[in-house]
C-alpha cells in the first residue's frame, strides 16, 4: 500500500478554493443552465429570476476560477463552460447522492411492509 505524500498547504488551499466555487447553489445553477452551451448574461438572469448583479457576481467567481470563459458581443457578454471536468465532478457527486437516497428508500419500504404484519 502507498503511504500518504504530504501536501504542500498552497495546494490543499487551491483545491478548498475550487470546492469553495462549486459550493454555491446559484453557481450550481448557473453552471446546469450552460450545460447545453453558451448564454448571455440576460438569459442566465431570467432563468435564475434573480439580478443581474448577483447573476454577474457569480459568473465573475466562476471566470476566475477558470470554470467558466467570456466572449463578448457589442455590448453582450456570453459565458460558457470552459472546464468540462466540472461537470464530471457534479455527476459524480449527483450519482453518489442518488445511490444514497435508494437505499434510503429500500429501508423505508421494508420498514413499511414490516409494520404491514
Amino acid at each position: 500500500m502507498k503511504s500518504a505524500e504530504s501536501v504542500p498547504p498552497e495546494v490543499v488551499q487551491q483545491v478548498a478554493e475550487y470546492f469553495s466555487v462549486l459550493g454555491e447553489p446559484m453557481r450550481l445553477r448557473i453552471l446546469n443552465l450552460l450545460r447545453d452551451g453558451e448564454k448571455c448574461v440576460q438569459d442566465l438572469v431570467e432563468a435564475t429570476a434573480t439580478s443581474q448583479a448577483n447573476v454577474s457576481k457569480h459568473l465573475k467567481v466562476m471566470l476566475q476560477a477558470g470554470i467558466l470563459c467570456r466572449r463578448s458581443e457589442g455590448t453582450s457578454a456570453y459565458y460558457s463552460v470552459d472546464d468540462g471536468l466540472s461537470f464530471e465532478l457534479c455527476n459524480l457527486v449527483c450519482d453518489r447522492i442518488a445511490t444514497r437516497i435508494e437505499e434510503q428508500a429500500k429501508h423505508f419500504r421494508a420498514f413499511s411492509i414490516a409494520g404491514k404484519d
